[in-house]
């Protein structure tokens, strides 16, 4: 009595080259936690707001080099606030014109998702045209600086650094900075985004994932 044996399955691996490849979300939340991470660290910088408004400190400069050390010492007490103010007249102006906000959130995903985290090997196809890398980045600066310098964007946004920075600089001259303390230690010129300069290759390191570009 012959009996026969049920067939044997035969298991083929699936090449993972062959499967379609997707940007890792992970890459986002990444880049988006270091980059909260070294806000977070900058804004725990600043100085108590009282200092900053304290009436009783404020007294017209004797000379313009008086003015000018005022100006030194208390940017670099307050540059964290000072960027505060700065970028809060800098929302206010872009909120007062929704329509220049639009096309700089437009800008901005431009750049982000076409090509900051738009993985290498995977060239851009717009309406059945593909585009190199080379032409996608050309393309993006050539949208920005058209955003910038040939609308209304680009004035709001000068203007309202300009009446920032003016108020910033009237406050630092006519601000005593005698009742500050002042670290010896801390740069000259830290800069207002000094917080960040000794993080920023670790965040593009860190945003990079495999298959996404690492052109941050």
């Amino acid at each position: 009595m012959s009996s026969s044996a049920p067939p044997v399955l035969s298991v083929s691996n699936v090449q993972s080259a062959d499967q379609p490849q997707v940007v890792p979300v992970s890459a986002f939340r990444t880049f988006f936690t270091h980059i909260n991470d070294y806000l977070r660290n900058g804004l725990s910088q600043n100085r108590p707001w009282a200092e900053l408004a304290d009436r009783s400190a404020f007294t017209k400069p004797e000379s313009f080099s008086e003015a000018t050390l005022r100006l030194r010492k208390n940017y670099s007490y307050f540059r964290i606030n000072y960027l505060f103010v700065v970028g809060l007249i800098l929302a206010l102006s872009l909120l007062s014109h929704p329509f220049s906000l639009l096309l700089l959130l437009a800008l901005l995903f431009s750049w982000i998702f076409l090509y900051l985290f738009r993985p290498v090997d995977e060239p851009l196809v717009i309406f059945g045209r593909t585009y190199s890398d080379r032409e996608t980045l050309g393309g993006l600066i050539i949208f920005s600086v058209f955003l910038i310098f040939l609308t209304s964007v680009g004035s709001l946004i000068i203007s309202a650094i300009m009446v920032g920075c003016g108020l910033v600089c009237a406050h630092s001259a006519f601000r005593v900075p005698e009742d500050l303390f002042l670290d010896e230690q801390e740069p000259a010129s830290p800069g207002f985004l000094s917080f960040l300069g000794g993080g920023a290759s670790n965040v593009a390191a860190s945003a990079a994932a495999p298959g996404v570009a690492t052109r941050l």
